[in-house]
């Protein structure tokens, strides 16, 4: 089978079901979380790298079969609840892990600037990329009907790449650097 197949030479893509421009709204949505997956499959070899912060990786390997799931419920011209992957329970899972890794960093009381370890960093750049996947989630589902479990997920996912790169910079003995020029912002309960 070649890799290329040339149906979309002119500007058009396939959905599961249709074709759209492949600068439609959907294909922006599940476009970006792609895009997501691909820096998480970074941030999980920087985790695989991190003695400290190796037990993130299994997360990281879960997130981006679930970023397959996102981007497949995103894919469809007109998708049935049937064929929906994305449910609640990966939503409250991802609540558990943010949790958790919570607990490990110290409270802040100013918004943070995003580095520290490279994993850290990497994290962040996660969280900003998840952010955008779920802007444009957000324009796909007033255009259309969308699994309304994918928006849920990607808010509650851009909060664990938060919670995982402060954890990861608290393991690491890497303070988090916070943004001097604010003021304090967060009662400091976290």
């Amino acid at each position: 089978m070649k890799l290329y197949t040339r149906t979309g030479d002119a500007g058009q893509t396939s959905l599961i079901g249709g074709r759209v421009g492949k600068d439609d709204a959907q294909v922006e949505a599940y476009g970006t979380i792609d895009e997501l997956n691909a820096f998480t499959g970074a941030a999980r070899a920087a985790a695989l790298a991190d003695p400290s912060a190796a037990e993130l990786a299994p997360m990281l390997e879960e997130i981006q079969h679930e970023l397959f799931d996102c981007g497949s419920d995103l894919s469809y011209a007109d998708p049935r609840p049937e064929q929906l992957k994305v449910s609640e329970v990966m939503v409250q899972r991802l609540e558990g892990w943010i949790d958790e890794m919570d607990g490990e960093a110290p409270p802040i009381k100013r918004f943070i600037l995003p580095g520290g370890t490279a994993l850290a960093s990497s994290l962040h750049l996660c969280r900003t990329i998840c952010r955008r996947a779920e802007r444009r989630t957000v324009t796909l589902g007033a255009l259309k009907e969308i699994n309304p479990a994918v928006l849920r997920y990607l808010n509650r996912l851009s909060d664990f790449y938060f919670a995982a790169s402060r954890a990861a910079n608290a393991r690491a003995g890497q303070p988090d650097t916070e943004y001097v020029r604010g003021a304090d912002v967060f009662r400091g309960d976290r």
